[in-house]
């Protein structure tokens, strides 16, 4: 490092941090800075984003190219050996290895929200599951490369459902979270989501085995019936879920939602003077970087060609935030609040954005190829939401902030999603059967507005075939992996205590 560096106030190492693109920068100390100006990181944090260095010096082992040309031969119908196939050690420390390597940037750069995610996934095993996309689609890695090809949501689980607006600002219910929205074969939602469900009806419902299989039974059967009634009538460019047709269990949630006032929830969120964000634990005003953030609004806007509703004025600025401790998978990424001025002076309408930071799908490089393309981090996901949903967030959206890919959508008093902690053995039965029609009705838009060019209802029921032994093999499935996260928990547990994500995996020579 030359001695300029050494000498340079914080504010002169912001600048080169900024245009060498160090992730993180904008909360690191000038002995953090300094640190991470020796090598050249690059953005991203997860396989294969760049070339992240964990001791200053040294690459960071990387499996991705490994795991690209095993999802190939996977898919040619090579016998090979696939990381679920391995047992006591060699499971440990493929778990370990894994973890560390979905982590790198947070890991490298001492991020302290990526320490508090280790110690909630080791408090959880349905948390553990949320958290470690990559550990279970490596386990799928070029799974199903015969069957029909779908805009996959890549993180199915009881908890990626719920409340949230649409472009007519009301609130309407389906599929929440695109971040590793990948094109894949139908099958590895369904898989991930029959084991979203097992766990989570057993630690949330505190619900026997059985029982258990009986609420991913009715997720797989609601899939099914869902994709044969697209099939049939073909209404899936027409279809949401509002509070005048959704089913009672997901009416009582929307209504629940609208109990608070726009103004009460904003109350719950600004200062007393209503003009700018509160100060605590989750939310750090950076109001010195307003002027700053009204010129990525104004170029987002453009470049997502947002049709400004009324409601939302000028898209004027009115503060910024850093927002801390949300999320499971994403704990840790930079994510931040904007406040838009609304129509009235008060602050009591004014607009909640949301900046987080996007990501490489973890279904990257390991689904068999399929000649279907998905755009990387924030375009992927945007595209993602415009498929999957009818007349969603008008907000949705994407847009680079100092080189990284942010995501962009509009948090509301309505986005809300079910307490899980509360469904009775029936209503988890009940919501599987919902959760499971949705579902299909995200893949069943695959084709409508996404890039597959085959009708994929039709193909879909081809493929499942006799619908008894379909829903039995997802299951048997499903039963043998969950069985493999509450043993992968055990080692992620063990290793946590022993310091094992405290550091990268670095490559020697």
């Amino acid at each position: 490092m030359d001695t300029d560096l050494e000498s340079a106030t914080r504010t002169e190492l912001l600048r080169r941090a900024r245009e060498q693109d160090v992730p993180g920068r904008s909360s690191m100390s000038k002995e953090q800075l300094l640190d991470h100006l020796r090598p050249s990181p690059a953005d991203g944090d997860g396989p294969g984003d760049g070339t992240v260095r964990g001791d200053g010096r040294r690459p960071v082992y990387s499996r991705v190219e490994a795991f690209r040309l095993l999802a190939e031969a996977r898919a040619r119908g090579e016998m090979v050996l696939i990381p679920r196939m391995l047992t006591g050690n060699d499971r440990r420390v493929h778990v370990r290895e894994t973890v560390r390597e979905d982590h790198e940037t947070r890991i490298a750069t001492g991020d302290l929200e990526a320490r508090d995610k280790f110690d909630k996934l080791a408090g959880s095993v349905f948390h553990f599951f949320r958290g470690t996309n990559l550990l279970f689609y490596r386990d799928l890695v070029g799974e199903d490369s015969r069957l029909p090809t779908v805009l996959a949501l890549g993180d199915v689980h009881p908890g990626n459902f719920g409340v949230m607006p649409s472009s007519d600002n009301v609130p309407i219910f389906s599929v929440n979270d695109f971040d590793d929205a990948y094109y894949a074969p139908f099958t590895w939602d369904l898989k991930r989501g029959a084991v979203g469900f097992l766990l989570g009806a057993a630690e949330k419902g505190d619900l026997s085995r059985k029982k258990q299989l009986a609420v991913a039974r009715r997720f797989v059967r609601g899939y099914i019936d869902g994709i044969a009634s697209y099939a049939a009538d073909g209404r899936e460019q027409t279809q949401q879920l509002r509070l005048d047709n959704a089913p009672p269990l997901i009416a009582d949630l929307i209504s629940s939602t609208l109990e608070t006032s726009r103004a009460e929830w904003l109350g719950d969120l600004l200062d007393e003077t209503r003009r700018g964000f509160r100060t605590d634990d989750e939310l750090v005003p950076v109001s010195s970087r307003r002027e700053e953030f009204q010129g990525i609004v104004d170029r987002y806007v453009a470049e997502n060609e947002v049709r400004v509703p009324e409601r939302a004025g000028q898209m004027r600025v009115k503060d910024v935030a850093e927002r801390r401790g949300a999320g499971t998978a994403s704990l840790g990424l930079t994510r931040y609040y904007v406040l838009i001025a609304g129509m009235q002076d008060d602050g009591t309408d004014d607009l909640l954005l949301e900046f987080k930071r996007a990501r490489r799908s973890a279904l990257a490089g390991l689904v068999p190829p399929s000649g279907y393309e998905a755009d990387e981090q924030g375009d992927r996901i945007r595209h993602a939401q415009r498929v999957h949903l009818v007349d969603g967030d008008v907000f949705y959206g994407s847009v680079d902030i100092e080189g990284q890919s942010f995501m962009v959508r509009e948090r509301a008093p309505f986005r809300d999603d079910i307490s899980l902690g509360s469904l009775s053995a029936g209503d988890w039965k009940e919501y599987a059967e919902i959760c499971g029609r949705v579902l299909a009705h995200t893949h069943a838009m695959s084709d409508e507005n996404g890039n597959v060019d085959y009708d994929v209802e039709p193909a879909i029921l081809d493929a499942i075939g006799g619908r008894d032994l379909f829903v039995d093999d997802v299951l048997r499935f499903a039963e043998e992996a969950a069985d493999r996260v509450r043993r992968d928990h055990e080692h992620f547990v063990a290793d946590h205590e022993l310091g094992a994500f405290q550091n990268v995996d670095v490559v020697y020579r």
